[in-house]
């Protein structure tokens, strides 16, 4: 497999990335905390194809979740690009932006994040509302959603009467709900056990095996990384400095 994440010096470099699903051109992000300006992000460039199950592992401050959240659209580069399907995100107006992360790329989270009043079904059911599904139809494709990550049995049920892995079933659903062409984890197994955790890693790879679901996945799980993932990215102080795809 080519080596698809690396930091590119070369000018030359945009024709490596005529293939990718999803594409950071020496990115870099930089933060202002006080008088000092502290980099976030330095000058990443990385590409992911359609299909591919890509894990970034590094310290706490490498950059890892920033860079997540740069091509999820949650932040902007300071300098540098994103793009989605060869078209960058800098240009998009609010609206556009806000229809990408609904409808392009899913997210989960190491803490669930889902609605503690809302049953199962109804947490999923909420992203297919913002998607524009009604009635009947977003009842079933919920049903549908949460059969496929094992949770036929739980559509009544609160996160509070869910297990953690159970929960995190539930997130996963909700981010798949208007059918992304990306998922973006951020350390989604960091609050379940590590059986649970081989659980929803084996689930989110049958899913890229099966439906050419693209994931990338902050981990600091060095085991499952290499036990799921196509290909490992390490980050350092802001840079990649290894693919060990």
């Amino acid at each position: 497999m080519p080596v698809l994440i690396r930091v590119y010096p070369r000018e030359s470099a945009a024709s490596e990335f005529a293939m990718s699903l999803l594409e950071a051109r020496k990115v870099s992000k930089l933060y202002q905390m006080g008088t000092t300006s502290v980099t976030a992000l330095d000058d990443v460039s990385l590409s992911i194809k359609e299909g591919e199950f890509v894990s970034i592992q590094g310290t706490s401050g490498s950059g890892k979740s920033t860079l997540l959240n740069m091509v999820g659209g949650l932040d902007h580069p300071s300098t540098g690009d994103v793009f989605f399907n060869a078209k960058p995100l800098a240009p998009l107006s609010k609206n556009e932006m806000a229809r990408y992360r609904r409808f392009s790329v899913g997210m989960i989270f190491q803490n669930f994040n889902l609605i503690p009043t809302m049953t199962a079904a109804e947490n999923v059911g909420l992203a297919l509302a913002f998607g524009g599904l009604r009635g009947n139809q977003r009842r079933r494709r919920a049903e549908e959603l949460l059969d496929r990550v094992g949770l036929a049995d739980r559509l009544t049920h609160r996160p509070s009467e869910l297990s953690g892995g159970e929960q995190q079933r539930v997130a996963i659903a909700r981010a798949l709900a208007n059918n992304p062409k990306v998922l973006l984890a951020d350390e989604p197994t960091g609050n379940v056990d590590s059986t649970r955790a081989h659980e929803l890693l084996a689930l989110l790879r049958e899913m890229v095996d099966n439906d050419s679901l693209t994931i990338l996945m902050v981990t600091h799980d060095r085991e499952l990384a290499t036990s799921f993932s196509d290909r490992i990215v390490l980050m350092k102080d802001g840079r990649v400095i290894k693919d060990e795809g």
